[in-house]
């Protein structure tokens, strides 16, 4: 058995603790509702938990090397939507302030596209 930790693992695990932790800070954080409310979205408190119980099984596909291309997909939907709705508005503040919030996230999504592309087509 290899218990080396490759790169691609420690990616792997870094993502999947990154959105583990987000979809339960949506579930058991006080305030993360009432900044979801003030986006605009329609029924933003069930998309909040849709999307945090999204973030927390692809996490855990993630941490358990299962379907890992397949989980990849609607994470990288969540980190675009992000940018779109909470990044973007930010350029009318200068393209500095944009990248300076959006880092993390352009990080994160460059992150699943490594293990998007590392990963087989497997049927399910």
């Amino acid at each position: 058995m290899n218990t080396s930790l490759s790169p691609i693992k420690l990616i792997r695990y870094v993502t999947a603790f990154v959105f583990i932790t987000s979809g339960v800070m949506k579930v058991a954080g006080s305030g993360l509702g009432e900044y979801f409310a003030n986006l605009g979205i329609p029924n933003s408190i069930t998309i909040m938990y849709v999307v945090a119980a999204i973030e927390i099984a692809c996490g855990i596909l993630l941490v358990a090397n299962r379907y890992v291309k397949y989980a990849t997909i609607p994470l990288i939907g969540i980190i675009i939507a992000a940018l779109l709705i909470t990044k973007v508005p930010t350029l009318h503040a200068g393209y500095i302030l944009f990248l300076f919030e959006a880092r993390l996230d352009i990080v994160m999504l460059g992150l699943l596209f490594i293990l998007y592309n590392q990963y087989p087509r497997r049927s399910l």
